[in-house]
């Protein structure tokens, strides 16, 4: 009988994607100050000026139990609003190191998380557009992927809310060899090798290759497939946020779907304390780069104890532990559908990848690349081919070769057009995201700046008023949407929360 709860709370996930950027002319090579222009040039920012708020930020603490030494970024005001960017719908538009990058709002369903991805290759899109307007010619080229070919990987980032209850030891036990595997599910596909790795004419994965150790705080050098960043964006002791770096961005919605929903059901399994497979990878590192070249999924993989096994009889044992899971306790729509999804796409992939070629992207590109080839009688070493591999994550809707598959009805969708529109000015409902998102569009005038845990407002007064969100499941529609609604202003809107 499915009569136990599940978790009390629903999942709280995010993402991070920087994209690449490319100038198309020598004399704006900068990626930083190209970066800094696009971002500018969004047009659908209810409060330009907003700061980010670092006060509750420190990405120096390790889960490990200390802290590295380093610097803490803190620009100043001015550089500040040229860094960052407070979205309508909860989420920020900002420049990390050398590349635009756009945080989704925090979400409470997988589904919710591809909307919200969706919509921010838009608003990256429509900034380039409006900057080339302004320019009067095209400067920068977007892509949404993690590697610009010559040696370079920038990050993708999932982060998912897990009570602290659960140490991070169990987290790293538990997901070592599922993040190995998942790329069979969730990788972007990849012309080549970099990072001085083994030959490969096409992989699964495209971050595979930039993977060196198991463990570890960094996410530029010496990248870890466990990143053990410990920093919550909120409260303590309550809540630890599991920094995931390993994975792809993706442009298939499904493949973005299954990447976030499977290792949500992972982690709720993790947290009620269910059984989960006991398997150790004799070398994850070299596992994870031999997965991204297993294209027909046959390749086997070598355990702690010398026995073989496979990235298919991986995921299965999650599959498995999460059906017998879900056997004994509630699970909603969306979770019922991951569930189906993902014993599909696997059963598929085990028969023959190929006929996934509508819902993931690894399977899609290459099926697209493989098909112009064998027209223009070329192989995977020709130029062109990694040009289109580009191209197939080129933010330019008239240009990105994923769009022109989606135009043709050759992908399969999850999300309908309607929740993209809505997902730029409108904010999830049911996180702190809604509150958040709301401040900044409806009382623009009188906000500073926000973070993930505040809402700053200045009032003229010789101090700001912060409102902290520590709890990333309050603030949300149902809590303050009476609230939002009623005040007039960002005054009475403080005065009703005193109340």
């Amino acid at each position: 009988m499915q009569d136990q709860p599940s978790t009390s709370l629903p999942r709280i996930i995010g993402t991070e994607t920087e994209f690449g950027i490319a100038p198309k002319e020598a004399a704006v090579a900068d990626p930083v100050a190209g970066s800094i222009a696009v971002i500018g040039h969004y047009t659908g920012l209810p409060a330009p000026d907003a700061i980010w708020d670092y006060e509750n930020e420190n990405p120096l603490l390790d889960a490990r139990g200390f802290e590295v030494e380093g610097e803490r970024e803190r620009p100043n005001p001015d550089y500040n609003r040229q860094l960052n960017k407070v979205l309508a719908n909860g989420g920020r538009l900002y420049v990390d190191g050398a590349h635009p990058e756009y945080s989704i709002p925090e979400c409470s369903s997988p589904r919710e998380v591809v909307a919200f991805e969706r919509i921010g290759e838009r608003i990256l899109a429509q900034s380039l557009q409006e900057l080339t307007r302004v320019r009067g010619r095209e400067q920068y080229v977007l892509y949404k992927n993690n590697s610009d070919g010559k040696g370079n990987s920038y990050g993708y980032h999932e982060n998912y809310l897990v009570s602290r209850s659960v140490s991070f030891d169990q987290i790293a036990r538990a997901l070592a060899p599922f993040f190995v595997t998942r790329p069979i599910i969730a990788g972007a596909g990849k012309v080549g090798a970099e990072n001085q790795t083994s030959p490969a004419e096409y992989q699964i994965s495209q971050r595979a290759d930039f993977f060196e150790c198991l463990l570890d705080l960094n996410t530029m050098v010496k990248r870890p497939i466990i990143n053990t960043r410990d920093e919550p964006h909120a409260e303590y002791g309550k809540y630890r946020r599991l920094h995931v770096i390993v994975g792809d961005a993706n442009m298939a919605e499904i493949s973005t779907y299954l990447k976030v929903g499977t290792l949500s059901t992972v982690l709720e399994l993790l947290e009620a304390g269910a059984e989960l497979p006991q398997i150790e990878l004799d070398e994850p590192v070299r596992a994870i780069k031999q997965v991204s070249r297993d294209l027909d999924m046959k390749q086997t993989l070598k355990l702690s104890g010398g026995r073989p096994t496979t990235a298919l009889a991986i995921q299965r044992a999650y599959l498995d532990a999460a059906k017998k899971f879900y056997a004994t306790h509630r699970i909603d729509e969306v979770q019922q559908d991951v569930l189906r999804r993902w014993e599909s796409v696997l059963d598929r992939l085990e028969k023959d990848p190929r006929l996934l070629v509508r819902e993931l992207d690894w399977v899609a590109k290459r099926h697209m690349i493989e098909s112009y080839m064998e027209r223009k009688g070329c192989g995977w070493t020709d130029p062109r081919a990694k040009l289109m591999d580009l191209q197939y994550h080129d933010v330019r809707p008239e240009k990105g070769l994923f769009y022109t598959l989606e135009r043709g009805n050759l992908i399969e969708r999850i999300v309908s057009e309607e929740e993209i529109v809505r997902a730029e000015h409108m904010p999830p409902p049911g996180t702190r995201a809604y509150f958040r998102g709301r401040c900044a569009s409806k009382f623009a005038k009188s906000l500073y700046g926000a973070s993930w845990t505040s809402v700053l407002f200045d009032f003229g007064n010789a101090t700001l008023t912060r409102i902290p969100l520590m709890d990333p499941n309050r603030g949300t529609a149902a809590l303050t949407g009476h609230l939002l609604e009623s005040a007039d202003s960002a005054a009475a809107l403080l005065e009703k929360l005193k109340a």
